[in-house]
């Protein structure tokens, strides 16, 4: 179906404001701003999935439930928990640090995946290599060695390499890179290598000019390498509304966001709470006042499953999980998101996506008469939990009102929320949901895929849906955006990205770094696996 690219409805001039409510509105209003203050607040530390500020959400959102008296859906009670393997990473008392100051992780140093582990004193010289003592290898240098070596390999290198400095007394290895060719040495917290004999440390541009600039003075070092295998357990909500129907809506939400930015997706640098209170308190309010709205008086041709999620900040993951391991089995009709509900105005309009997704959205939306400027898109995926449900064949609609300066920000709170719109949002599917009792089950329709509103650090793609929860080398992928990049040279769901020219990828994030470094004309190469074959192919983005 070819995309719908904007349908606007202005049925009048909207001023909104908490004057010449309805009584209920004006109690709807007051019971959002409720909800999301305290989802917002400090005291959840930002709703990191699988924390305790996540479980003081849930036990929250549950408590909404039980005082409408609306079922609980899940495995335990209410809940499903699942688990969140965070890989191998550096344990929290690691350090390096050259002439007493620290090296920042990440941004001047990082072990390698499978380094060894152990503490080192050592005074050490660049230009040295001296028994007992850190030695140096510059990278730029063995690249340039083994241009013309067509078996050379990294992986390879760095195993003899540090074996030979063990051997010789050597009691770490720091790596750096002077030069202009890509060694592609990267942190994969999915490791399963076996250790390396030493520690082996791989220094970065900006950490070595930083700390290392005379290669001839003699540095005191002091490091501790250690790494742990982090997991932990995250929380969906499953509620239930049962008219003993044949037929079941689900109404979805996400309900953690970034916590202190642990997993290093925010947008700004600091150690502040990312309250989230769009992202997505407000859609988590939503679907509480939503559900109680239904639970008093519902359209009875349909049951209301009622899902909050998370993980979706991480890519989805407790969607992913709930249709992986549903908690209710039934007859899905349709399903509607809310994510981001909370900016409206005139300017930052109603998106809702997944209009294309099936033939009866166009006369139902059509049929409802609003107040809200709303802007149309068939997609069916898109950076929330609803694309979960799209990949399913189940017809969606995802409400959102926009990306803003805050997004991804510690300045995304409560007091930005335009409460009144968000409760003509409510109200709006509300309607959506009373019409399509009249209609009966939806059909279902593939649509265009693409991400609507969100953020980018890139201006190439190449359209393709990851699977984020992939653990093995590189970036698999579930499908491809129609009439992208990836469609065109015939990739498929379930191909597995390893490489964009001189760069490899080994996972969701590696990748987006990757992108980067491209731009719109570029000719490069593209090599994946397909099953057992690997195959590598010339692309131009």
């Amino acid at each position: 179906m070819r995309s719908i690219a904007l349908f606007l409805v202005v049925l009048f001039p909207i001023f909104l404001n908490a004057q010449g409510l309805k009584r209920a509105d004006k109690l709807l209003v007051q019971n959002l701003e409720n909800h999301i203050k305290f989802l917002a607040s400090d005291a959840l530390e930002g709703r990191r999935a699988g924390s305790p500020g996540e479980q003081k959400a849930v036990d929250y959102i549950i408590s909404q439930y039980q005082n409408a008296g609306i079922q609980a859906k899940g495995f335990n009670g209410f809940i499903q928990s699942f688990p969140i393997d965070e890989g191998k990473k550096l344990t929290a008392s690691s350090f390096i640090k050259v002439n007493k100051q620290a090296l920042l992780l990440d941004a001047d140093f990082f072990p390698i995946s499978n380094s060894g582990v152990g503490n080192i004193k050592s005074l050490a010289s660049v230009s040295l290599n001296e028994a007992n003592q850190i030695w140096f290898k510059d990278m730029g240098e063995v690249l340039e060695e083994n241009t013309s070596n067509p078996h050379f390999d990294i992986n390879e290198w760095l195993l003899t390499t540090a074996k030979e400095t063990k051997q010789k007394a050597g009691a770490a290895l720091f790596l750096y890179n002077s030069g202009t060719l890509v060694d592609n040495i990267q942190y994969y917290k999915f490791d399963t290598a076996k250790a390396l004999p030493i520690p082996v440390v791989y220094i970065t541009k900006k950490g070595f000019s930083k700390y290392f600039s005379d290669e001839l003075s003699t540095y005191e070092i002091q490091a501790s390498i250690e790494f742990e295998h982090a997991s932990r357990t995250a929380h969906n909500v499953a509620a239930f509304i049962n008219n003993k129907a044949a037929n079941t809506v689900i109404l979805g939400a996400h309900l953690d966001h970034l916590g202190y930015n642990e997993d290093g997706n925010a947008l700004d640098i600091n150690n502040n709470i990312r309250n989230g209170a769009d992202d997505n308190a407000s859609g988590t309010a939503a679907l509480i006042e939503l559900a109680k709205a239904l639970q008093k008086k519902s359209p009875k041709n349909n049951n209301y499953l009622i899902l909050h999620f998370s993980g979706e900040e991480l890519g989805l993951f407790g969607s992913k999980y709930w249709l992986e391991h549903p908690t209710y089995a039934g007859n899905y009709n349709y399903m509607i998101n809310m994510d981001m509900v909370g900016r409206y105005d005139t300017a930052r309009k109603l998106t809702v996506g997944g209009y294309g997704t099936s033939t009866k959205w166009a006369n139902i939306l059509a049929s409802i008469p609003t107040n809200l400027v709303t802007h149309y898109d068939s997609a069916g995926s898109g950076p929330s939990d609803h694309a979960s449900f799209y990949r399913k064949d189940i017809p969606v609609l995802f409400m959102f009102t926009g990306s803003h300066s805050d997004y991804h920000k510690a300045t995304d709170d409560w007091d930005k929320i335009n409460y009144v719109a968000e409760s003509q949002i409510i109200r709006y599917v509300q309607s959506i949901i009373k019409t399509t009792d009249a209609v009966g089950k939806l059909d279902f329709l593939k649509t265009r895929e693409a991400a609507m509103g969100r953020s980018t650090k890139f201006t190439v793609s190449l359209g393709v849906l990851p699977d984020y929860a992939f653990t093995g080398i590189g970036l698999r992928i579930e499908g491809t955006s129609q009439g992208k990049l990836g469609e065109k040279i015939g990739l498929k769901g379930g191909d597995v990205l390893l490489q964009l020219g001189d760069y490899k990828i080994v996972d969701v994030m590696n990748y987006m770094t990757t992108l980067s470094k491209f731009k719109k004309g570029d000719k490069t190469s593209l090599t994946y696996k397909r099953g057992t074959e690997e195959i590598k192919i010339e692309i131009e983005f």
